[in-house]
C-alpha cells in the first residue's frame, strides 16, 4: 500500500509537471502575437503624382482586406498605420524606422519610388519583418537586391517591357526612342527595354529624361518626333504619363506615322487623359476590374467607398498583400516575420483578384499578366470598361527566370 501511494504521488507529480508545461506552452502560443496586436504599415505617395495609382486607395484596399478577413486574426486585432513617403527616400526610410522602433509594426505594405523601396527592403531584411511590395516595379527587388523577407505582388521592370517590346516588334516597329522619367524606375525600365529591343533585332535611336512630376513635355516630344524613330516609348507613370500623352495628342505624333507606347499604365491614367486620347494604346496589366465576377465584386465595393473611382492594379495588389499576410499570420500562429513569410510562400494565393497563384522562392508572385488595348469611346458600354483584354500571358513566360536574377539566397539549379 505504501509503495502504491508513492507511485501515485510520483504519477501526480509527473501529471502536474506535464500540465504546467502544457499551460506554459499555451501561454507562449497565446503570446506569439506581439503586444496582442498585429500592426501593418501602409506606405506610399499619398499626395503627389502617384497618389491616384495607390495612395489613399491603397489604404482603403488594405482596410477592405482586413474587414473581409473578419477584422481579427486568431482573436487578435489588426491595426493599420499610414505614411506618406512623398516620393522622398529619406522621408520613407525615416517613417519605416519610426514604425519599427517606436510603433512595433509587424509588416509594411508599400509601393512608391524604387529608391524608397530598396532602402526599406534592406531595413526590413535586417529587422526580419515582412515587406510586401505592391506598386514599386524595379526588378532588383527580386534580383540583385533581393530579400528573403520580401514578396513582390505585382509586375516589375522586366515583365512590363518584355511584353511591350514583343508586341511592338511583332507589329513591325524596329526603331525606338525613349521618353523616360529620371529616377531608378525609369532607368531600369529603359535598360530592360533596350535589351529586349536589341535581342529582337531592333535599334534604339535615342532617349531623353524628364524630372518626376513634370507638366511640360513638349521639348521631349519634339526630340522624339525629330528622331525619326517608328516607336516612341514613354516610361513614366501617374500624372506624368497622362500629361505626356495629352501633349503627344496635341503634336499629332501618332497621326504622323510614329507609334506611341507606354509600359505599366494604370487605369486612372486613362481617366485622367481621356479615353479618346488613350484609345488604341496597348500595354499589359496584372489586374483589370471587369475581367471576372470576383474582380467586379471587389471593384464595386471599392468604388462605393472611394467616391466612385475604380481601383488600379496597384490597389488590388495591396488588397492581395494584406489578405495573404493575414492568412500567413493565422497559419503560423505568430506574427514573427520569418515564420509568417514561410507560410505565405507555402500557400497559394486565393482572393478576389487572383486564384491559385504561387509565390516563387525569390519572392515573385507568379501571376498571369493580361495584354490590353484601350477601346474607342463608342465601344465602351459601361463606365470605366476601357479595356479589351487579350489572352493571358503565363507567369513563366512574363517574369524573368529566377536563375537569371542574381538573387543570393535562392537555391542554385
Amino acid at each position: 500500500m505504501q509503495h502504491a501511494t508513492r507511485s501515485n504521488r510520483r504519477l501526480a507529480t509527473v501529471c502536474a509537471a506535464a500540465l504546467s508545461a502544457s499551460l506554459a506552452l499555451a501561454g507562449t502560443a497565446q503570446a506569439q502575437i506581439s503586444d496582442d496586436v498585429i500592426r501593418v504599415g501602409v506606405m506610399g505617395d499619398m499626395s503627389g503624382p502617384y497618389a491616384d495609382n495607390g495612395g489613399p486607395g491603397s489604404v482603403l484596399a488594405a482596410r477592405m482586406a482586413i474587414e473581409d478577413f473578419g477584422g481579427k486574426v486568431n482573436g487578435k486585432t489588426v491595426e493599420v498605420l499610414i505614411s506618406d513617403d512623398q516620393n522622398k527616400p529619406d522621408v520613407g526610410l525615416n517613417a519605416a524606422r519610426g514604425w519599427l522602433d517606436n510603433d512595433k509594426v509587424d509588416a509594411i505594405i508599400g509601393g512608391s519610388g524604387s529608391a524608397i523601396a530598396l532602402g526599406i527592403q534592406a531595413l526590413m531584411k535586417e529587422k526580419q519583418k515582412p515587406y510586401l511590395i505592391a506598386g514599386t516595379v524595379t526588378s532588383a527587388l527580386t534580383g540583385a537586391s533581393c530579400s528573403p523577407m520580401s514578396i513582390q505582388f505585382l509586375v516589375d521592370s522586366y515583365s512590363l517591357p518584355k511584353a511591350g517590346v514583343q508586341g511592338l516588334i511583332a507589329a513591325g516597329v524596329k526603331t525606338f526612342y525613349f521618353i523616360t522619367v529620371d529616377y531608378a524606375f525609369g532607368a531600369a525600365m529603359q535598360a530592360e527595354s533596350t535589351r529586349f529591343i536589341e535581342a529582337a533585332g531592333g535599334k534604339v535611336l535615342g532617349s531623353v529624361k524628364h524630372p518626376l512630376g513634370g507638366t511640360d513635355f513638349s521639348s521631349y516630344l519634339l526630340q522624339a518626333q525629330a528622331s525619326g524613330a517608328k516607336g516612341i516609348i514613354v516610361i513614366n507613370a501617374g500624372a506624368d504619363v497622362a500629361n505626356t500623352l495629352k501633349q503627344a495628342a496635341e503634336f499629332r505624333i501618332a497621326k504622323g506615322g510614329q507609334s506611341l507606347s507606354v509600359f505599366g499604365m494604370t487605369i486612372n491614367s486613362v481617366t485622367a487623359m481621356g479615353q479618346n486620347i488613350a484609345q488604341g494604346l496597348n500595354f499589359t496589366v496584372p489586374f483589370y476590374w471587369n475581367r471576372d465576377e470576383d474582380s467586379r465584386n471587389f471593384s464595386k465595393r471599392f468604388m462605393e467607398r472611394h467616391n466612385g473611382v475604380i481601383p488600379t492594379y496597384i490597389q488590388s495588389g495591396v488588397y492581395s498583400a494584406m489578405t495573404h499576410y493575414l492568412k500567413g499570420v493565422q497559419a503560423a500562429g505568430t506574427d514573427a516575420g520569418p515564420a509568417v513569410i514561410a507560410k505565405m510562400k507555402a500557400m497559394p494565393i486565393n482572393d478576389l483578384t487572383m486564384k491559385n497563384v504561387s509565390i516563387r522562392e525569390d519572392g515573385q508572385v507568379m501571376r498571369p499578366i493580361y495584354p490590353v488595348e484601350v477601346k474607342a469611346p463608342e465601344l465602351t458600354k459601361i463606365k470605366y470598361d476601357y479595356y479589351k483584354v487579350g489572352t493571358p500571358i503565363p507567369a513563366a513566360q512574363a517574369f524573368r527566370p529566377m536563375a537569371e536574377g542574381g538573387c543570393d539566397f535562392v537555391k542554385k539549379p
